[in-house]
């Protein structure tokens, strides 16, 4: 099974926290076959926003979701 990785963000209620203000406005960078080509992603989405706190983008391991007990 590939290790599939979603990027993802959004405007956060607050900036300590994963709370998304409207999740309907996510921002869905897309879904890519390696960690390195996800955080190259987010780190591009990241950048455009570095100067608002509220934006906040992440990275989920989707197929940790998928398949939880592969991950010992």
């Amino acid at each position: 099974m590939s290790k599939l990785h979603l990027v993802f963000g959004g405007r956060v209620k607050d900036p300590m926290t994963l709370e998304f203000q409207d999740p309907t406005q996510l921002d869905v960078v897309g879904i890519f076959a390696d960690y390195a080509s996800a955080e190259k992603a987010w780190r591009g989405a990241a950048q455009r926003t570095v100067d608002d706190a509220e934006m906040k983008y992440v990275v989920v391991h989707l197929h940790r979701l998928l398949e939880p007990d592969l991950e010992a």
